[in-house]
């Protein structure tokens, strides 16, 4: 009897599996450059096109995507139904993009490209049948000439990306991507692969990014537990975007951006910062993410010995002189000196934590910051309740009007 329960349960077991497994549909990217007509042609292949029901794309209003072509159905307004079997998908999207009268966050010259795979791929909403797991990957086909590409994304194989977001449903090759004549400096900074890529010839110092970044990796992981699998850092000189911008697994920085500004903050670790936390806001409360990133960029640098006592009261002078005209800090976009008024109360709040938790389990900002990462989106009540939590009672420098 023992043996034929023993096959029985064996024989259900089989039965039972394909129930709750998913099935696995390759989805795979193809993009090939084209700079003489500043375009890449990107294609979609799903193996199987009945297990999608539709995508939705948002186009946005640039017009910047043309010449679709579809097996199954496609409508103007950006749905594609695919066909049954392999079903493709595949149009032109233009590259260069010029931010207003600020340079391009997107550009391709005769030897190179710098872009957000967020364009190549716009965003959309998938529907599909139950129990579908897509499995993504994305190949570039680089010009006569173009050395090498690189993403934030695993590597797989020659010009070959692994793209996985397990909170998302359809994995698209997000973050940035450079490709043509590069030179790149590589790195294992803790659990993290970090590469530094730009043009040759455009003025990255690549080297002097991957030195700071190794100066303050241990400081970033010890107030952050992520470590992201791989981190890629690109850059370039005119006619791109004069600033610094985050995008996931990878961050932008203008090749002649210092690694620490003449007011003693640091726009590489600024982004760093969004990174490793991926704090995001709601709530009229973008001061938190702004002015987090920013109190890091200073308070990073001072702990790994980068910013001496005497330096950081000179950083804090600038800071505020520089918020005076500030009233309050509830707003949806945080400017300059909205951030540098975060800054100053956030420096505020660490002291008032410190000294309150000083006699029994020492506590600092840092705590305040580990609790608002575990949040979809934050918003200044999260930011009270968490502090006030931790400090055991109402907190002095949170009872703010900046906070109102």
């Amino acid at each position: 009897m023992s043996i034929y329960r023993t096959l029985l349960s064996t024989a259900l077991l089989g039965l039972s599996a394909p129930l709750w497994a998913a099935e696995k549909v390759d989805l795979d990217y193809h993009v090939k450059f084209l700079p003489k007509s500043d375009q890449a042609e990107v294609s979609l292949t799903l193996e199987d096109g009945e297990r999608v029901r539709s995508l939705t794309f948002n186009l946005g209003d640039e017009q910047a995507y043309s010449d679709f072509k579809a097996d199954g159905q496609w409508t103007e307004d950006g749905v594609w139904k695919p066909g049954k079997g392999q079903a493709k998908l595949s149009y032109r999207v233009r590259i260069n993009h010029q931010r207003k009268n600020d340079g391009f966050d997107a550009h391709m010259s005769e030897d190179w490209v710098l872009m957000r795979g967020d364009d190549l791929v716009p965003s959309a909403v998938l529907r599909q049948q139950k129990k579908t797991e897509l499995v993504s990957r994305v190949t570039f086909e680089l010009p006569e000439g173009w050395k090498s590409v690189q993403t934030g994304w695993p590597r797989i194989g020659k010009n070959q990306f692994r793209i996985d977001v397990p909170e998302r449903k359809f994995d698209r090759p997000t973050g940035w991507i450079i490709a043509g004549k590069l030179g790149t400096r590589r790195a294992k900074l803790g659990d993290t692969d970090v590469t530094i890529a730009a043009p040759i010839g455009e003025g990255m110092r690549r080297m002097d990014i991957l030195t700071m970044l190794t100066f303050v990796w241990p400081e970033a992981q010890a107030v952050f537990p992520r470590d992201p699998g791989k981190l890629l850092i690109v850059g370039a000189g005119n006619p791109m975007w004069r600033g610094g911008l985050s995008a996931g697994n990878s961050y932008y920085m203008h090749a002649d951006r210092p690694l620490v500004s003449e007011n003693g903050t640091s726009s590489l670790v600024h982004e760093l910062v969004h990174l490793f936390s991926r704090i995001q806001s709601r709530d009229r409360s973008d001061w938190i993410t702004e002015g987090l990133a920013e109190y890091y960029a200073i308070e990073l640098v001072r702990r790994a010995g980068g910013l001496s006592e005497d330096r950081y009261q000179k950083v804090r002078e600038h800071l505020i002189d520089w918020s005076k005209p500030v009233k309050s800090l509830r707003t949806a976009h945080s400017t300059g000196p909205i951030t540098a008024r975060a800054v100053l109360l956030l420096q505020e709040l660490d002291r008032e934590i410190r000294q309150a938790t000083k006699d029994t389990e020492p506590r600092s900002l840092d705590d305040v910051t580990r609790g608002l990462m575990r949040l979809d989106k934050a918003t200044t009540k999260d930011l009270i309740e968490i502090s006030e939590n931790i400090i055991g009672g109402p907190s002095k420098a949170l009872d703010s009007k900046l906070l109102e």
